[in-house]
């Protein structure tokens, strides 16, 4: 698995690209890892290079949503296929307060904002 990155003012873009499963979800838990540990607390996810993702893939990113609100942070997620959104549907993710999810991707950075 590749991630992109993009950096912005006030959040960081993450976009994996490929599977998002037991072995390539270490590859994200490990960058999420790194981030939190220079601060950077506000992840957007781009899931358009998402094709598919399982229990471990959710799993890493479920570990990280309370820590990040600790912090002030959150997770916004933007571009996901149908077949991934139905996951986080299903399972109840796209309504936790700290994980959200938009369809319209200029929407993120109004999540982001300082104000």
């Amino acid at each position: 698995m590749e991630i992109k990155e993009n950096f912005h003012s006030t959040y960081i873009t993450l976009m994996p690209i490929g599977e998002l499963d037991a072995n390539s979800s270490v590859i994200l838990d490990e960058r999420i890892a790194q981030l939190l540990e220079t601060g950077t607390v506000n992840i957007h996810i781009d899931g358009s290079g998402i094709s598919y993702i399982n229990s471990p893939g959710l799993g890493v990113v479920i570990s990280y949503v309370d820590e990040l609100a600790a912090q002030g942070g959150k997770f916004v997620f933007s571009d996901l296929s149908d077949n991934v959104a139905d996951v986080f549907s299903i399972l109840g993710l796209d309504r936790l307060d700290h994980l959200i999810i938009v369809n319209d991707p200029t929407e993120v950075e109004a999540h982001f904002s300082t104000s």
